[in-house]
């Protein structure tokens, strides 16, 4: 059985006690982002964290366990590429608990975001916190990228744990639409991806991220057809 659903959200539970530290660091986390975000959306941000540390117990879905490591490693990493976002309709492929989708749809909340994941422990950790946060701009999928066809194309494939760049074009072409672009984000510059891309996609926009809290290289790439 999945855990228990929490009680409505209440922000005084963290600025106060053990959170506190955590609204803390996401705040100032935020303000290195230069990202602007309520405080509704903050308690989102959180309460999305409380949940994805208390399902971790049961159903394994970080390796990540410390709840100040996750504000640094999955939130503001995440929230990093948020002002690269162009257009309406995003999807997460291999988003596991949600990562980067959830927190960007949080700040994004005039953007839809599809979450694709064949591991269906987690796509019902995401309808769950779908659920509780009150998060009408995601949709969850349990399928494997393969097989999944959209009534709809994309306007971005979203990437941050796909194997390499050059499968991620090959089994995610097909859901882009004509003026699609993948954005993958990646840790050290994958110099041996960037040149096995198929030929006829290329590399727009490459650039490191800096993550507040975050020691080693991020990168984000934008692919787009050529």
């Amino acid at each position: 059985m999945p855990p228990k659903k929490d009680s409505e959200m209440n922000s005084n539970y963290y600025t106060g006690g053990p959170k506190s530290q955590q609204r803390k660091q996401l705040k100032l986390g935020l303000g290195s982002l230069e990202l602007v975000c309520s405080e509704h959306q903050i308690d989102q941000l959180l309460k999305y964290l409380d949940m994805l540390e208390r399902w971790n117990k049961a159903y394994n879905l970080t390796a990540i366990r410390d709840p100040l490591d996750m504000i640094h490693l999955h939130l503001l990493d995440s929230l990093a590429i948020s002002a690269e976002l162009e257009g309406d309709d995003f999807i997460d492929v291999g988003t596991g608990p949600g990562l980067p989708g959830i927190p960007l749809a949080i700040l994004n909340q005039e953007k839809k975001f599809t979450l694709l994941d064949s591991n269906g422990k987690k796509t019902r950790f995401l309808f769950q916190v779908k659920l509780e946060l009150g998060l009408d701009n995601i949709s969850e999928v349990n399928k494997r990228v393969e097989e999944f066809h959209p009534q709809m194309a994309y306007d971005c494939v979203l990437s941050r744990a796909f194997s390499s760049l050059g499968d991620m074009v090959e089994n995610c072409q097909h859901l882009l639409n004509q003026n699609g672009y993948f954005l993958a984000m990646k840790g050290k510059l994958p110099q041996t991806e960037l040149s096995e891309l198929p030929k006829n996609y290329k590399v727009e926009k490459l650039h490191s991220i800096n993550v507040p809290g975050v020691e080693g290289q991020r990168h984000l790439i934008k692919i787009v057809k050529t």
